[in-house]
């Protein structure tokens, strides 16, 4: 009998062992950056070398937006780009368009990458994000695309869909 139970007992055992290791499962957004919310700033080299800082970007005349779009070089992630240099980038040319490079460990790298995977000059600006601060910052992950609107405000945070990327650029006041 006892090894009945215990049986029956396994699936609910195994379950609360697995979940505990995932923290707190309550926790709330309002520590992450969501859609409503004031952007972090960042300062990142961009891997010509030249200083790129978000809220300078942001206030830059005939500036609408800007697109984050982070990205580990692999092959999803340059279908995603590709899209976005088909579908998006062309037709909203007053939204900058940034890839973040958080894999590379120097600037060096992060454009050896952008040159190996066909991006230079294409029209993402790369950043290298090389100690991921800004990975760090917005909670993002490969493939995660953030749309911060002129004035700072996050209006998009999520896995890359070109549709609901091209709907958040259409909706940029």
């Amino acid at each position: 009998m006892a090894s009945v139970n215990m049986r029956c007992l396994m699936p609910l055992l195994l379950s609360v062992i697995f979940l505990s290791g995932c923290g707190d499962l309550s926790a709330s957004n309002s520590d992450k950056h969501v859609v409503g919310q004031i952007a972090p700033n960042f300062t990142l080299s961009d891997t010509l070398g030249t200083t790129v800082t978000l809220s300078s970007v942001l206030t830059s005349t005939g500036v609408d937006g800007v697109v984050l779009y982070f990205t580990m070089w692999c092959p999803s992630c340059e279908v995603h780009m590709n899209s976005m240099l088909s579908f998006q980038i062309p037709n909203f040319p007053n939204v900058r368009f940034f890839a973040v490079d958080y894999v590379s460990g120097t600037v060096a790298e992060a454009r050896n990458a952008e040159l190996d995977h066909g991006f230079g000059d294409s029209g993402f600006i790369v950043l290298a994000d090389t100690a991921q601060t800004v990975l760090n910052r917005y909670h993002a992950s490969m493939g995660t695309t953030v749309v911060i609107d002129k004035t700072g405000v996050i209006q998009m945070k999520e896995e890359y869909k070109s549709d609901r990327l091209t709907a958040a650029l259409n909706a940029l006041p």
